[in-house]
C-alpha cells in the first residue's frame, strides 16, 4: 500500500489511516487513489467486515490539498480538480456501496471534501476537541464529495445553508446535537472507540447489515451517483473563476480573501 495510506486489519476489522500528517492529511491523487485501492480491497476480502477511516496526526482530513491548486493555478487548475472530483466521485460511492459498515474516526479537523468523507461513512466518532468546516465557499469553491446531499440529509436544508453561506465551524458538541456524529471521545481514544464499535458490528449480521445498508442508500441518496455529477460539474465552474484563484492564494498565504464583484471590477477591502 501506498505509504501515503496506512491500512491494517484484525479481528475482521480493516483500520485505513491517511497518512499525510504535514499536510492534515489533505486529499492529493496519490492519497485518493490508495482510499480507492483499499477499499476495494476491503470489498474483496471476506475476511474484512467492517472499516474505520481516520487520519494521522491532529487531523483527519483538511479536504482537497490547496497547496497544490496554488502552484496548478497559473497553469490551469482546471486539470488538476478534474483528475482529483473523478477519484473523490468513485471513492464516495465506493464507500457508500461497500456492503460493509464504514466508521469515520475523526480524530481531529476534517473540512471540505475531508467532511465529505467522513459524511460518506456509516457512523462518525469525533474527538473532542474536532470539528467540521463546510470551506469550499471560503475558497471560491462549492462542495463536492456528495457534501450537498450527504449533509442536508443529516442535519436539514436550512442547517446545510447555514453551513454553505456562513462556513461556520462547527465543533463536536454541536456536531452531536445535530446528528453529524455519533458519540464524542477524547481525541486518544477516537481510534480505540471506532474500532471498538467496528469489532461489534464485525461480530454481527453481515447479510442483514448489508441489505440494511442498500435500503438506507436508496431512501436518503437515491441520487447520489448523478448528483456527484452535477457537484462536479459545478466545482469545475467555480474553479475556472477569479474568486477561485484569490480564495485559494488567500488560504495559502493565510490572509482573507478579496474576492471581486461581478459586473463591477469592485473588490472588497
Amino acid at each position: 500500500m501506498n505509504e501515503v495510506l496506512l491500512c491494517s486489519k484484525r479481528d475482521g476489522v480493516m483500520v485505513v489511516t491517511m497518512n499525510r500528517p504535514q499536510a492534515y492529511n489533505a486529499l492529493n491523487l496519490s492519497l485518493t487513489q490508495a482510499l480507492i485501492e483499499a477499499f476495494q480491497t476491503a470489498a474483496d476480502d471476506p475476511g474484512v467486515r467492517a472499516v474505520v477511516l481516520t487520519g494521522s496526526g491532529p487531523a483527519f482530513c483538511a479536504g482537497g490539498d490547496m497547496k497544490e491548486a496554488r502552484d496548478r493555478v497559473a497553469a490551469g487548475a482546471m486539470p488538476l480538480f478534474r483528475e482529483l472530483t473523478k477519484f473523490l466521485h468513485r471513492l464516495v460511492p465506493d464507500i457508500r456501496l461497500l456492503p460493509k459498515p464504514v466508521i469515520a474516526a475523526v480524530n481531529g479537523p476534517a473540512a471540505g471534501a475531508g467532511f465529505s468523507l467522513a459524511m460518506a461513512c456509516d457512523l462518525r466518532v469525533m474527538s473532542a476537541s474536532g470539528w467540521f468546516k463546510q470551506a469550499y465557499t471560503s475558497i471560491g469553491l462549492c462542495p463536492d464529495g456528495g457534501w450537498s446531499l450527504t449533509v442536508p440529509a443529516a442535519i436539514g436544508p436550512a442547517r446545510a445553508a447555514q453551513l454553505i453561506f456562513l462556513d461556520e465551524q462547527v465543533s463536536a458538541q454541536t456536531a452531536l446535537e445535530w446528528g453529524l456524529v455519533t458519540r464524542i471521545v477524547p481525541q486518544e481514544q477516537v481510534v480505540d472507540e471506532a474500532s471498538a464499535i467496528a469489532g461489534r458490528l464485525a461480530d454481527g449480521p453481515q447479510a442483514s447489515f448489508a441489505e440494511a445498508k442498500r435500503l438506507l442508500n436508496a431512501s436518503a441518496y437515491p441520487s447520489l451517483e448523478s448528483h456527484l455529477e452535477l457537484e462536479r460539474q459545478a466545482l469545475m465552474r467555480c474553479a475556472g473563476t477569479p474568486d477561485f484563484a484569490e480564495g485559494v492564494a488567500a488560504f495559502v498565504e493565510k490572509r482573507s480573501p478579496r474576492f471581486g464583484r461581478a459586473g463591477t471590477g469592485e473588490t472588497r477591502t
